[in-house]
C-alpha cells in the first residue's frame, strides 16, 4: 500500500509559520522589535534552542534582523517599496499626487466593499472606535486619525498584497513624498463635511452595505482631489498676487 510515516514537524518550523503569518497579514510590521527570547519562547510555548533555530532561519531568509544590543526586527528592508530616486520624481511633480489620490479611490472603494463582506465584526468595531476618536478629536490629531480610520478598512478587506501594497502608498504619505504633513492637515482639519464623510463610509461598513461602502469612499476621495486642486490654486494665485505687490512697491 501507498502510505509513508508521517514524520512530526519540528517545532521550529511551527515558529516560523506563525511569525511568518503575522508578517503577512500586517499583523508584525518593518521595522517592529520582536519580545526577547525568554519572552518570546514563553509565549509561543517552545523551548528556546527551537525558537533559534526559527530566528535564524528567518533571518538567513530575510524576514527579521539582529541589531546588536537591541535584539531581533522585521526587517527594514520589507518596507521598501519604492526607490529613493522614483519616490523624489513622484515629489518633483503633481500629477503625481493626483494619480495617487485616484488610485486610492479606486483601491480603497473596493477595500470598502471586501471589509463590508468579509470583515469580522471585530474589523468593524476596530473602524467604528477610530471615527469615534475622530468625532473627539482636535485639530492637530486629525491627520493621522484619518489615516488610521482608512488604514482599518484596508486591514479588514482580508487581502494580504491590499494590505501591503497600501500600506507602503500611506507611508508616502507620511514621509512627506507626495505633499507636506502641513497639506494632509489642511485637507482633512479645515473642512467641517469630512467628519460627515467618514461618517458615511463607517455607517455603510456597520451595515455591511458593499455598495454603499463603496460610494461613500468614492464621494470622499473626489473631495480630497478637489480640496487638493483648490489647495493648489490659492498658492499659485498668491504667488502671483506677491508678484504683483513687489512689482508695485518697486515702481
Amino acid at each position: 500500500m501507498p502510505f509513508q510515516k508521517i514524520a512530526a514537524s519540528k517545532l521550529s518550523n511551527s515558529v516560523v509559520e506563525q511569525i511568518e503569518l503575522l508578517i503577512l497579514r500586517g499583523v508584525l510590521r518593518p521595522g517592529e522589535r520582536l519580545p526577547s527570547e525568554r519572552d518570546l519562547a514563553e509565549r509561543l510555548g517552545v523551548s528556546r534552542p527551537s525558537l533559534r533555530d526559527a530566528l535564524a532561519e528567518m533571518e538567513n531568509s530575510g524576514l527579521l534582523a539582529r541589531r546588536a544590543g537591541a535584539g531581533i526586527f522585521i526587517s527594514d528592508d520589507l518596507d521598501s517599496s519604492f526607490p529613493p530616486a522614483l519616490t523624489n520624481l513622484f515629489s518633483r511633480h503633481d500629477e503625481a499626487v493626483y494619480d495617487y489620490i485616484a488610485f486610492r479611490r479606486d483601491m480603497e472603494g473596493l477595500a470598502a466593499e471586501r471589509a463590508a463582506q468579509f470583515g469580522s465584526d471585530t474589523d468593524l468595531a476596530v473602524i467604528n472606535e477610530i471615527f469615534v476618536k475622530m468625532e473627539k478629536a482636535s485639530e492637530g490629531q486629525g491627520a493621522d486619525l484619518d489615516s488610521d480610520f482608512h488604514m482599518a478598512i484596508i486591514e479588514a478587506s482580508h487581502n494580504v498584497l491590499m494590505v501591503h501594497m497600501m500600506r507602503a502608498m500611506y507611508d508616502l504619505l507620511k514621509q512627506g513624498v507626495l505633499y507636506s504633513r502641513q497639506v494632509v492637515i489642511q485637507i482633512t482639519n479645515t473642512r467641517m463635511d469630512l467628519l460627515e464623510q467618514h461618517r458615511a463610509i463607517n455607517d455603510a461598513l456597520q451595515a455591511r452595505d458593499p455598495k454603499a461602502a463603496r460610494s461613500a469612499i468614492e464621494t470622499h476621495m473626489d473631495h480630497v482631489i478637489q480640496s487638493y486642486a483648490d489647495l493648489r490654486r490659492t498658492e499659485r494665485n498668491e504667488q502671483v498676487a506677491r508678484q504683483r505687490l513687489t512689482y508695485e512697491k518697486e515702481r
